[in-house]
């Protein structure tokens, strides 16, 4: 390899030579010549400021049309997905094994293609006759779907391209999906990224939806690499104990919409079907009030939700070990919680067991929450029922205080539309919401208004 050759370049006049002198040949300086790094062949090569196409700027005020959505047919998935899928859009939907996604996206795409939308199932671990029988099952046998049972994504892109572009895809799953240009077995992270790469790219390109079904660790995230969810437009997933009828389908991840809605569904037996309100769902089943049971209106992006929060305490034996059980709320929330009630309030819970659960296998992440839990705790360590037309809302702090908490106004006029007359929580909150609140500034007028008379 040839010797790079050294360039002296003048300051003054930007005379060039090839060794360094005192005094510049052509303008007479004296020491201004200075050495310049020689260009190499990989500088050459790996120089990037020339040879590229233009970038088009444009400014920020520019004016822009909101992109078209596709209703599914589903309103409570066009509620979670921000008002229905965007056309060239990517949406990977994860869950349990069993939940009920291959069921869901099913009875989307068979909603869309009867609405004249056109829509494409393509399974990769089901042969079309299963997927043609469970359709029948769920009542949609002569819906205009087409199914394909498939893993080559050479052939699903080169089938698709061949053919109208269909409003709606469905891939059953990516982890089965395989390239032939990535060598390894399908499911690993390069054929994962690979695959989905090259579907997300004929999404753009062609403006029909593509919706991902991605399987799921022990853990509950989303198998293979975490860049796939950095590739989609939409995350979603769909959760639910399968031991309970009901499911929620959340947005993790929107592009073009809130993180916050959900969509709420009842497992039967023609599939998913809406549930258009579910507090009654969560609150069936309180016939007469018992001590430990309090009601707390969470709130899930615009929809507030009615949920029942249990408690029970049970005494143990001098120097017994006590357990805390938690199920549907953060464990160390509660262990907090109990640690304020027992410093701010004087409440003995150190020598009871505690078990929390929140009804309906419902999943609490709400801050508001902790005033309803309070309550629950201190209704069953003092065995008294709470008022049953009452629900609490409030956050508490360590200090013992109860502080406000958003959206108050919504959450009380949830209450009062399910018959709750009475809502206990911050003081600050907006007494137009519908039902007669009754404020609380710190966590021991809590204790007093349960275990004290009213």
């Amino acid at each position: 390899m040839a010797k790079p050759k050294r360039r002296y370049v003048c300051q003054a006049c930007g005379s060039v030579t090839t060794r360094w002198q005192g005094q510049c040949p052509d303008c007479a300086e004296w020491n201004t010549l200075t050495e310049e790094a020689p260009e190499t062949v990989f500088s050459a090569r790996h120089d990037l400021s020339g040879g590229g196409r233009q970038v088009r700027f444009v400014p920020l005020d520019h004016p822009v049309e909101l992109p078209p959505r596709r209703q599914t047919g589903l309103a409570e998935f066009d509620r979670a997905l921000g008002g229905g899928l965007v056309a060239g859009s990517a949406v990977l939907m994860g869950g349990e094994p069993g939940i009920g996604k291959s069921t869901l996206l099913l009875q989307a795409a068979a909603h869309m293609a009867q609405a004249g939308g056109g829509a494409v199932y393509i399974s990769g671990e089901e042969a079309s006759d299963q997927v043609r029988l469970r359709a029948g099952r769920l009542g949609l046998g002569k819906a205009p779907l087409l199914l394909a049972s498939a893993t080559s994504v050479r052939d699903i892109l080169t089938t698709l391209v061949g053919m109208p572009t269909p409003a709606l895809v469905v891939i059953d799953s990516i982890q089965t999906m395989h390239s032939d240009q990535i060598e390894g077995a399908p499911g690993t992270v390069s054929q994962v990224r690979a695959c989905a790469f090259e579907l997300i790219r004929y999404a753009k390109d062609s403006g029909a939806a593509v919706v991902l079904v991605g399987h799921v660790t022990k853990d509950g995230t989303i198998a293979g690499p975490r860049v796939l969810e950095h590739m989609v437009d939409v995350v979603m997933s769909f959760e639910g104990e399968r031991s309970h009828q009901y499911r929620i389908l959340r947005a993790l991840k929107n592009r073009f919409g809130a993180v916050d809605e959900i969509g709420v569904f009842a497992m039967a037996g023609a599939g998913l079907e809406e549930v258009g309100n579910p507090s009654l769902l969560f609150l069936s089943g309180r016939n007469e009030p018992v001590p430990g049971s309090a009601v707390f209106p969470a709130l899930e992006g615009t929809r507030p939700v009615l949920v029942e929060i249990q408690a029970l305490t049970v005494r143990l034996a001098s120097g017994a070990t006590p357990r805390r059980a938690v199920v549907g709320w953060d464990n160390g929330r509660l262990a907090m919680l109990l640690a304020v009630l027992e410093a701010r309030c004087g409440l003995n819970f150190s020598s009871a067991e505690v078990y929390l659960n929140v009804a309906g296998g419902y999943r609490l992440t709400d801050p508001a929450a902790d005033l309803a839990v309070a309550a629950a705790l201190v209704s069953a360590l003092a065995d008294k029922p709470l008022p049953a037309e009452a629900a609490w809302f409030g956050e508490v702090s360590l200090a013992g205080e109860v502080r406000n908490v958003a959206h108050a106004a919504i959450r009380m006029r949830e209450a009062a539309k399910l018959g709750f007359a009475r809502t206990f929580g911050p003081a600050g909150a907006d007494a137009d919401g519908g039902a007669r609140h009754t404020p609380l500034t710190l966590l021991p007028n809590l204790v007093d208004r349960i275990i004290g008379s009213d």
